[in-house]
């Protein structure tokens, strides 16, 4: 079976524990104001098979030490389903740890994929359904019901949120972030990601205008001292 494999990273330090494999899926059906990967929002040619792309990722197993492996992004994995299905399960037959990113947006019906994977980075790209899809011109149903999903089963999650200066970044959306995050079984591990400005370039060289141009990048001390914060809130109410 084939895919479309935008880029591979090899020694990814920040997509899940360990050394890992960062395998960049095209397609998306999310158009987030700060995504930084719009050159994967298409899915493109079919351009590797499962077998080769396993090959490629026992090359680096040496590196895979302290819990490291291969983490599926992109884009939005999800969309390939059958090839992450196919090769997933070839990799485990490798003893390979799966880290999945992914914002809960495929067709449904993960069953088969989830025999295979090891970890979730969950992306939660804001509190409510009208931020939501002013955000993402997607539906939050389809996070809730990914939620429901993963509730069901036994996957350790690690939750992402991107901070937008002057969107994410108050008290009011903390507290009903934590509600949400209180509704998410298996959660292990908390990220506040600085928003940044890096891709803009990309999107220059694509044609598309970026949407956030006149928003400054995320203050990183700040962003920590705010996901600090947010612990506190979260863990007072476990």
């Amino acid at each position: 079976m084939l895919g479309s494999v935008n880029s591979i990273e090899t020694m990814g330090l920040v997509d899940g524990p360990g050394i890992r494999t960062v395998i960049f899926l095209n397609g998306c059906s999310l158009r987030c104001k700060y995504c930084h990967n719009p050159e994967m929002w298409f899915k493109q040619d079919n351009n590797i098979s499962s077998d080769e792309l396993v090959k490629k990722v026992l090359r680096n197993k040496p590196y895979f030490k302290n819990g490291g492996g291969v983490t599926f992004s992109g884009g939005e994995p999800l969309l390939q389903y059958d090839f992450l299905v196919e090769t997933c399960k070839k990799l485990k037959e490798n003893n390979i740890h799966i880290a999945l990113d992914t914002a809960g947006f495929g067709f449904g019906d993960y069953e088969e994929l989830f025999k295979y994977i090891d970890l979730i980075l969950l992306d939660i790209k804001h509190i409510d359904a009208k931020g939501y899809y002013e955000l993402t011109k997607g539906n939050m149903i389809k996070f809730w019901q990914f939620v429901d999903f993963l509730n069901k089963k036994n996957i350790p999650i690690w939750i992402r949120q991107v901070i937008v200066p002057g969107m994410m970044d108050n008290d009011d959306y903390l507290s009903k972030l934590v509600e949400i995050v209180k509704k998410i079984k298996n959660v292990e591990r908390i990220d506040f990601l600085p928003y940044h400005s890096m891709a803009i370039e990309k999107y220059i060289k694509l044609g598309i205008e970026y949407p956030l141009k006149d928003v400054p990048d995320m203050d990183k001390e700040k962003c920590k001292l705010l996901e600090d914060k947010f612990k506190m809130m979260y863990n007072s109410q476990k």
